[in-house]
């Protein structure tokens, strides 16, 4: 049994830091989010939006549903799950994917779920699966169709759409043939390496929880077409994390799409959402649309 360890281990400290913590290799991030505040806001009072929707008591655990025009219980379900190292960020701040969803005629939900420190990862992941689990009970309120659900998720996001496709859904009285399309953008799917660095003074990771919600290493339970996208101008070991996923979902018989896209670093490369014809925009569309 081998006994080496993992790239990641052998990297100082400060080589760590800049491989792992997204906000120090990008220190200008901010300006991307600033870039959006104009297309969120009009999304929020430009399409027809049902805010704040509770899936649950804790305060986080609430959707804001953006409903397509289409007849009755035949639109398309997106639900998005941000990023923010499963610490921070709103989905108010993601609104502008609405905006370049609903137009297409897919019924776009957009999700808050429970942060650390207040909750450790393990309530974070809890929620973004109770999410998903509201969204296969209660989509039909909203004149969307349950059976044509999609997913994507940026960063931590992405974490969160692995941790669904690697749950067993038919142990919560859900059928996940359901679910029939995720995308994952620049994800973060073996919260180890987060151990090391200055962002577990909030996340709180320890052995046991990181070992848990470590999606490299459990075996993905949902079967559906996946896309995995992550920015060429990413740290290396960053972009390594997308590669080992897909090799893992392979190694469990599935053929995810993979795509390194030029010119893009971590916090760039969500903006795509609203290029028309990207790479990213066709993914999406192409999963929620697939049925």
């Amino acid at each position: 049994m081998s006994t080496s360890k993992p790239i990641w281990a052998e990297l100082s400290a400060e080589e760590h830091e800049y491989q792992y913590n997204p906000q120090r290799a990008f220190p200008d991030f901010a300006k991307h989010q600033a870039a959006r505040a104009g297309a969120n806001l009009q999304a929020r009072t430009g399409l027809r939006l049902q805010a704040d929707v509770r899936y649950g008591d804790h305060p986080l655990r609430s959707l804001d549903i953006f409903p397509a025009d289409a007849p009755a219980g035949q639109a398309p379900v997106h639900v998005f799950f941000h990023g923010g190292y499963w610490r921070a960020q709103d989905k108010q701040n993601f609104a502008f994917i609405a905006g370049a969803l609903v137009p297409l005629g897919i019924t776009t939900i957009i999700a808050n779920y429970e942060l650390c420190p207040a909750s450790t990862l393990d309530g974070v992941v809890d929620s973004a699966l109770a999410a998903f689990e509201w969204v296969c009970r209660h989509a039909h309120q909203y004149g969307a169709d349950p059976r044509q659900i999609s997913l994507s998720g940026h960063s931590a996001g992405a974490h969160l759409v692995a941790e669904i496709l690697a749950t067993d859904w038919s142990a919560r009285g859900i059928d996940a043939s359901a679910l029939v399309g995720a995308v994952m953008i620049s994800g973060i799917f073996d919260p180890r390496p987060v151990m090391s660095t200055t962002v577990n003074q909030q996340l709180l990771l320890t052995e046991e929880i990181a070992a848990r919600h470590d999606v490299e290493r459990r075996p993905p339970l949902v079967r559906c077409p996946t896309s995995i996208l992550v920015g060429g101008l990413e740290p290396v070991q960053w972009i390594d994390q997308s590669f080992r996923y897909s090799q893992h979902l392979r190694g469990n018989g599935q053929d995810p799409a993979v795509q390194v896209l030029p010119g893009h670093d971590h916090f760039s490369i969500i903006g795509d959402y609203a290029v028309p014809d990207s790479l990213m925009l066709r993914a999406v569309r192409s999963s929620a649309l697939r049925a």
